[in-house]
């Protein structure tokens, strides 16, 4: 597999959720770390995708947004 895209990270399929056109795929990425995609069930049939097998989840995108987390203690808050 060759693809232009930087961030691919590699795992193995916790689980296969299908729903009626879309499925949720769960993929483990060792050390705690789990990633989930939405995709197509057609997707999900062409690439045959299952518990325990390895697959990769590749990320392509033009921005990374970075929050912080908000400390609202005086009812004043307007980071909502």
């Amino acid at each position: 597999m060759k693809l232009s895209a930087r961030n691919q990270l590699k795992g193995k399929i916790l689980k296969v959720d299908e729903g009626l056109i879309t499925a949720k795929v769960m993929l483990d990425l060792g050390n705690g770390n789990i990633i989930s995609a939405i995709i197509s069930r057609e997707a999900i049939a062409e690439l045959d995708l299952k518990p325990g097998d390895t697959a990769f989840a590749i990320i392509k995108s033009t921005e990374v947004i970075i929050g912080t987390p908000c400390n609202c203690n005086d009812g004043k808050c307007n980071c909502h």
